[in-house]
């Protein structure tokens, strides 16, 4: 847990959940009505976008964010467990512990620190790469060499994306080249993602955030 930061669900909390492995784009709102030893129960939600009440399956999972008293955004992910009959029908969902709850940044895309193999094709040829550093909104490249192009080029990418789960995501997407530089003896590219579909948005957002939690977990088991 953040020191001072106070994460903690409360009932009534209120949730946003979204499919972790589907392509539908789907975002979710509920509220947190009981807790447990290790769950929450949340009143059916009601998808956003058209304004009905979804079902949940058994075995699903969601990345679910909320913000705490103090407007601070945090996210973790869970799992449905099944369902409960009360004074209201509710929905049980895991609770992980705090120290799996990570505070999502102000900026727009969070960059995280970890290698993706991408080919960038340059004048018709197909060039290997690793990444630094990747994000929904951009990569940097460890160009192992001099650059073979310059900032404001435009270029194709071919990235993949391996997941938790075994699943593995081949994305191809249009960039722009921003910035080519030396640092520790290396060269470096800055490059951004243009005209990034909501699906694959998705994607990559799945991919930092599992890579946060792998590295928040890291953290903790180092201690």
């Amino acid at each position: 847990m953040v020191k001072g930061i106070r994460m903690e669900l409360k009932i009534g909390t209120m949730l946003l959940l979204e499919p972790t492995y589907t392509d539908r784009i789907e975002k979710l709102r509920c509220k947190v009505v009981e807790q447990g030893e290790g769950v929450i129960y949340i009143d059916y939600p009601i998808d956003v976008k058209t304004n009905k009440t979804a079902f949940l399956i058994d075995g699903a999972e969601f990345r679910v964010t909320f913000q705490n008293e103090a407007k601070q955004s945090f996210a973790f992910t869970t799992e449905v467990l099944g369902r409960q009959v009360g004074d209201i029908p509710m929905i049980k969902l895991k609770h992980p512990p705090q120290n799996e709850f990570l505070k999502i940044q102000r900026r727009e895309y969070v960059r995280v620190q970890t290698p993706v193999d991408i080919a960038v094709e340059v004048n018709g040829e197909f060039k290997q790469y690793v990444t630094e550093d990747i994000s929904a909104g951009g990569v940097l490249l460890n160009l192992r060499g001099p650059a073979p192009f310059e900032p404001k080029d435009r270029v194709k990418l071919l990235i993949v994306l391996p997941y938790f789960n075994k699943e593995i995501r081949y994305i191809q997407i249009d960039a722009a080249i921003v910035n080519v530089f030396e640092r520790d003896e290396r060269f470096l590219a800055a490059v951004q993602f243009l005209d990034t579909d909501d699906i694959d948005k998705q994607y990559f957002v799945r991919f930092c955030f599992e890579r946060q939690l792998q590295i928040r977990k890291k953290e903790l088991n180092e201690r």
